[in-house]
């Protein structure tokens, strides 16, 4: 449901200037049917000014008409048109780590090279907000403190979420299922494999032969 400007002083209009139920207005307005109740008797919302939610946009006669002739309905706010283009864009800057955890980072480092290798080290970058060449020293072991890295899991370090790194995981998956596409099958023929089973089998059929043959001959 649209949330509605001003709910208090709406009501306060619909109140003054219609036959409406409280319970109308009430569920309208967002507000409960004893508040609304309270504004009819002048003991709640005293000196606000109604605000007439028809000249706003948000409600139109007829539909006020149609919920004074039906108890029942429950009126429903106009959606703005063009909401969706007065919202600005959404930029995310670069992540931000407390200094407190930054000393964590080569710890989940080690555990999404370990458990994730298909993830890039852009992508490890973009997780936990680090730089390519710190990962490129993890993954190396050239880092000054690698003998205290403990490999631990960044989310339980507070350095992503796990939607992030589920939605990381799934990017690289795909890209690496694409990848094998394009190159093709490999081949994989087990005919090598069989071979020297066979060349067993058949050594070991001619010594029991001649084992056979040695004996017949004795005899």
């Amino acid at each position: 449901m649209t949330e509605i400007l001003m709910p208090k002083a709406t009501a306060v209009w619909l109140v003054d200037n219609t036959s409406l139920s409280f319970e109308q207005i009430a569920e309208f307005c967002g507000l409960h049917p004893l508040e609304v109740k309270g504004i009819a008797d002048g003991d709640v919302a005293a000196g606000v000014r109604g605000a007439d939610p028809v000249s706003t946009g948000q409600l139109t006669r007829e539909e006020i008409q149609k919920a004074e002739n039906d108890a029942k309905y429950r009126m429903k706010a106009v959606s703005p048109k063009y909401a969706d283009l007065h919202q600005p864009n959404k930029k995310r800057g670069p992540r931000y780590t407390p200094l407190s955890r930054r000393q964590s980072r080569p710890d989940a480092i080690a555990w999404l090279v370990r458990n994730h290798p298909e993830l890039t080290d852009g992508q490890i970058s973009k997780l936990i907000g680090t730089t390519k060449s710190t990962i490129e020293s993890v993954r190396e072991r050239t880092h000054w403190n690698s003998a205290n890295i403990k490999p631990t899991d960044p989310v339980s370090l507070g350095l992503c979420s796990q939607v992030d790194l589920d939605e990381q995981v799934r990017k690289s998956s795909s890209r690496r299922a694409k990848m094998e596409k394009e190159r093709g099958p490999e081949d994989d023929t087990l005919a090598p494999a069989f071979e020297p089973q066979a060349e067993e089998k058949e050594a070991g059929s001619e010594i029991t032969l001649e084992t056979l043959f040695g004996e017949t001959k004795k005899d």
